[in-house]
């Protein structure tokens, strides 16, 4: 009888996608395990396959007590927790979603900036508390606008691309900042993420995560975008200096954020709830039906790709 290929699922996803491993591959939950550590070391070797994602990750140590490891497919496009250099040293093929997910997180960005700008969130507490009705109480603040203000991107991938369309919707001047200028688009690079900073009204970060970005965003840029700029960051917490964010909105030296993401999730610095001028969210930005579903799809057709023909459908860029 033929061995059917067994798959280690690192921790829950979608049910849909569970029940299509399953019934797929002989498929085994390590968040089930009562040790996980032991339970890798002693049977990680019958492993051919491996599903995370990219909350989850893996590490150089666990492909290492999974020596016969083909491929690993991630849910999700951050890379900052999958070790590729273990990987690639290993021979082992990662997939992961990219391409799927871009509409909506560019949809959540400016969800956000609209939200933090209109102070949307802030008038809805502001409905629901009564003030609107209360005797002599003060008028609901003016916001900002949005249309025709200046946007910075710092990170023009895919991601980015589709954020800037979209607000070239709203007649926005758009600039970005990467290392180096992107071929092919019409918007305007700005080598200076502090100049960057400096001129736009919002500045919209979207950059991979790892220890390249980390605190890429720190106080000197905070200080550059000044107390009429507004941040919004749907790429990963880590990009940001939280701590300068905090001070920075605490002391109003800027003038607000649209947070989708946190150094430390599910952590939030406490500091922020009290403040009006900042949106918090949960890590949403994927967070449609739709988009789930597009996502699980190609975890599967990643792995399924791989192990029929020796080719995932997307291939994590490997350093």
């Amino acid at each position: 009888m033929t061995r059917r290929t067994r798959i280690l699922q690192a921790g829950r996803l979608l049910p849909s996608l569970e029940q299509r491993l399953a019934a797929a591959f002989d498929t085994v939950l390590l968040a089930e395990q009562p040790d996980p550590q032991a339970f890798l070391a002693e049977h990680g070797e019958g492993f051919d396959g491996l599903i995370t994602s990219a909350g989850v990750g893996f590490t150089a140590d666990m492909l290492e007590r999974m020596p016969n490891l083909r491929a690993i497919s991630s849910f999700g496009v951050g890379l900052d927790r999958l070790d590729l250099a273990a990987a690639r040293d290993r021979g082992i093929a990662v997939g992961y979603t990219p391409d799927v997910l871009n509409d909506c997180v560019a949809d959540l960005a400016i969800a956000l900036l609209l939200d933090v700008a209109r102070r949307v969130s802030e008038a809805d507490r502001f409905v629901r508390r009564g003030d609107w009705v209360t005797p002599g109480a003060k008028s609901f603040p003016l916001a900002r606008k949005v249309s025709g203000a200046k946007l910075g991107i710092v990170g023009l991938g895919r991601i980015g691309q589709t954020i800037a369309r979209r607000a070239a919707g709203f007649d926005m001047d758009i600039r970005y900042h990467t290392r180096r200028p992107v071929d092919g688009v019409a918007w305007k690079h700005e080598p200076s993420l502090v100049e960057l900073a400096r001129w736009c009204d919002y500045l919209v970060v979207i950059t991979a995560g790892g220890a390249a970005t980390r605190h890429l965003i720190d106080a000197a840029v905070l200080d550059a975008l000044g107390p009429h700029g507004f941040i919004v960051n749907v790429a990963r917490g880590s990009v940001i200096d939280e701590a300068a964010l905090v001070r920075a909105l605490v002391e109003k030296r800027i003038a607000g954020a649209g947070l989708d993401v946190f150094d430390n999730e599910p952590e939030v610095p406490r500091e922020l709830f009290a403040l009006d001028n900042v949106v918090l969210l949960p890590h949403i930005a994927s967070g449609t039906e739709e988009t789930r579903r597009a996502m699980a799809d190609r975890v599967f057709d990643n792995l399924q790709g791989f192990l029929r023909d020796g080719r995932m459908v997307s291939p994590a860029p490997l350093p």
